[in-house]
């Protein structure tokens, strides 16, 4: 029997722009419960929940100053326990991310390590000299700025490092201690019953011991991109044995933000380390039918020889939404037939199935440290001037809100919400396109062309990814199609932009 996690559809939260219950403007745990009909009636199988845990909001909950409890903004654990009994009750599953790289710099843990050189938890961040007076160790730069990745500490006068914001000090994995305490973390966790983890920036955790400068032609990139060190197999075997060590088969998915295919790959191991590593580089390829086909092949690749599971992503909170790249509905539409018919585990991002834009924010409005904010605007639910939020939402909504709501949408059948939900049913009854296997049919350039198989169930996917009509040899019995009506059948012509599914 294999892993709940192939078969599954996921679907990330980003809690505080979901849904807001009691009337601050931001969105809650309750907002969540309160929408669980709406996800079971979509047809996803697991929640991604972003950080829920205590933050000070330095970079909105990925600062964590408390690993094993809720930030008060969202609810609370008793709350979250009936969250997850309720999503369990639907036949749903539910991760957690977990951010393991750093902490807030208002963690107990690096308070404690800021005191004094001689502090039990000093070594639990790392912390080195300058290479001169007011010279940071080295040349690394932090993500979202051109900056050093160290901050000066003149109580102790040392420096400590931050790939990101000075508000996250990264944690200090060579210590066994730090191991130890981030292990509990995760028990603390799967002790309630969580299904797994999203782990943030999994390749962080092993540091180069020498701290060697960055090729000075890459540093602009931030060290975020460029730190890879082989000791972080012997991490993630170290993790897996806490996690797996579960009934339920809890799952591990890690953003590897590395921009090289390959190398990701190594992050499943031999089985023995991650689950599922992100596929990222989908959500930064143009829409053309021959980059499509490479970006397949590459996985192909990169995955099939180490039997490692791949992901498929077009959205999440760090980029810009599909909707906003492609600039056409017809293409969204087609872009989702692709992430839901390829070999892999999708993942959606919350309001993709609206076909959301990024929000369109004014001067002094942006206020993510990563100016990511676009992405992260709040889901409407309704054409009303709150859009279902029980007042103003904490930012602006996405364009033409009213019209993309959850309401408006769920009661067009020609809507995104109604053709997601469509192709999501489709695939939840086929074994060919939730595990089956893979291959390329010869069709014309423009069209991507390829099969799902499972003994005698043979599905046909062609996506045209051209404004011009297609003919193609192709025929079957039309399953559905992003650009016509169903009872059209098949004829050979490809609409432009549309996608079809095929019984061969």
């Amino acid at each position: 029997m294999q892993p709940w996690w192939r078969d599954a559809v996921i679907y990330q939260i980003y809690p505080r722009s979901f849904a807001d219950t009691n009337g601050d403007g931001i969105g809650d745990l309750q907002g969540i419960l309160d929408r669980l009909e709406y996800l079971e009636w979509l047809g996803v199988d697991c929640l991604w929940l972003t950080p829920i845990y205590p933050s000070p909001m330095a970079d909105f909950s990925y600062d964590v100053a408390n690993y094993t409890d809720v930030e008060p903004l969202f609810g609370d654990l008793q709350l979250f326990d009936r969250l997850l009994a309720e999503v369990h009750e639907r036949g749903m599953r539910l991760i957690l991310d977990w951010v393991p790289n750093h902490t807030s710099i208002k963690h107990p843990w690096f308070e404690q390590a800021r005191s004094s050189r001689t502090n039990p938890y000093r070594d639990f961040y790392v912390w080195r000299d300058g290479a001169g007076p007011g010279i940071p160790p080295n040349n690394w730069v932090r993500a979202w700025a051109n900056e050093p990745a160290w901050t000066y500490d003149a109580s102790t006068d040392q420096w400590y490092l931050h790939c990101f914001l000075p508000e996250q000090p990264d944690l200090n994995w060579a210590n066994p201690a730090v191991r130890a305490a981030m292990h509990d973390t995760l028990r603390f966790w799967l002790d309630r019953g969580v299904d797994g983890f999203r782990m943030d920036v999994i390749h962080l955790l092993a540091k180069d011991p020498n701290f060697t400068d960055d090729p000075e032609d890459l540093k602009v990139l931030s060290h975020v991109v460029l730190n890879h060190q082989d000791g972080i197999h012997e991490l993630l075997k170290g993790i897996r044995n806490v996690v797996k060590d579960y009934e339920g088969d809890p799952m591990m998915v890690g953003e590897v933000y590395l921009i090289d295919a390959p190398l990701v790959a190594t992050y499943y191991g031999d089985g023995d380390e991650l689950d599922l590593a992100f596929n990222f580089e989908p959500m930064f390829r143009p829409w053309r039918a021959e980059a499509w086909r490479e970006i397949v092949n590459r996985v192909i690749e990169n995955h099939d020889h180490r039997d490692a599971w791949p992901t498929w992503v077009l959205n999440n909170h760090d980029a810009p939404r599909i909707a906003s790249r492609l600039r056409s509905a017809e293409r969204v539409a087609a872009a989702a037939v692709l992430l839901l018919t390829l070999r892999g585990t999708p993942f959606l991002f919350q309001g993709e199935e609206l076909g959301l834009e990024n929000a369109v924010l004014g001067d002094g409005e942006v206020i993510d440290p990563g100016f990511r904010d676009g992405a992260r605007a709040p889901i409407p639910w309704d054409a009303t001037p709150t859009h279902g939020w029980t007042s103003a939402a904490w930012m602006a909504f996405p364009p033409d809100a009213s019209d993309k709501s959850v309401a408006v949408e769920r009661n067009d059948p020609q809507s995104m919400l109604s053709m997601y939900r469509a192709v999501l049913e489709l695939r939840k009854g086929s074994v060919a396109l939730k595990s089956g296997d893979f291959r390329w049919v010869t069709s014309d350039d423009r069209v991507l062309a390829y099969e799902r198989v499972n003994g005698q169930e043979v599905l046909r996917i062609l996506i045209n990814f051209s404004h011009d009509a297609v003919e193609v040899s192709d025929r079957g019995h039309l399953l559905f199609s992003t650009g016509r009506d169903h009872r059209d059948g098949f004829d050979g012509h490809l609409r432009p932009d549309e996608a079809v599914i095929l019984a061969v």
